[in-house]
């Protein structure tokens, strides 16, 4: 195994992808960060940046086999942090949203990180007990509140679907050592937090869950300055 451990970031988009990329560099980390914008090559701060569609499922191995390739190791540590939403033709139906882009948005927030866990334990199947494991999917307030708006409703089935999925991963594959992690920032009172996230929020947060740190739950909830807070 690598000296240092490995964290891959999927979706590195210049707020919370970016700054989760810095905080665990930081922290002594193995970075790869993947997305669109990939180059394949390093940053001067080291980071691998890899190239990534995650629109299709079937991208997502490549990139675990680059990371082994680059750094003899798996990553420890799994951030899923790309969404995607398409308006409706119609902004006020909903039903007018052709069900290809349903299908392409819905591979982006729910099947690929699906797949990129299915490849994280696979090989955490082989490593030691000792070792943490991690995986953290980026979601929001609409697993369980629906925000009435038309435009979001690719991004509310993905997040509800997927933290379905996360929840059940949390609950069957605890007793190995695996933790999953459905993470979602909110305003003080518990509101929506929408364009507001905070990326630096998101690193010291996201930091603390790699470490295993605290009695956070599946779903972790929160605010910037105060790390998990249950809300009802």
């Amino acid at each position: 195994m690598a000296t240092k451990p490995v964290v891959l970031i999927l979706g590195a988009g210049p707020r919370i992808g970016a700054s989760v990329a810095d905080k665990f560099a930081g922290d002594g980390y193995q970075v790869v960060v993947a997305s669109r914008k990939g180059t394949g090559t390093k940053t001067p701060q080291g980071i691998l940046s890899l190239k990534a569609d995650f629109a299709s499922p079937d991208s997502i191995p490549a990139l675990f086999d680059a990371v082994k390739t680059e750094f003899h190791s798996a990553p420890s540590v799994v951030i899923y942090n790309a969404a995607a939403l398409t308006s409706p033709p119609n902004k006020d139906s909903l039903f007018s949203l052709p069900a290809e882009n349903v299908t392409s948005d819905l591979n982006v927030n729910t099947v690929s990180p699906y797949v990129a866990a299915q490849q994280a334990v696979r090989a955490w199947e082989t490593w030691p007990t000792e070792t943490k494991k991690t995986f953290i999917y980026t979601g929001n307030i609409m697993n369980v509140s629906i925000v009435p708006v038309p435009l979001m409703l690719d991004l509310g089935m993905g997040k509800s679907a997927s933290a379905f999925w996360i929840g059940l991963a949390a609950a069957t594959y605890s007793a190995r050592g695996y933790r999953f992690f459905y993470a979602d920032e909110r305003h003080l009172d518990g509101k929506f937090k929408g364009m507001a996230l905070d990326g630096a929020a998101h690193g010291e947060f996201y930091a603390q869950l790699a470490r295993h740190e605290g009695n956070v739950p599946w779903h972790a909830t929160f605010v910037k300055d105060k790390g998990y807070v249950q809300f009802k």
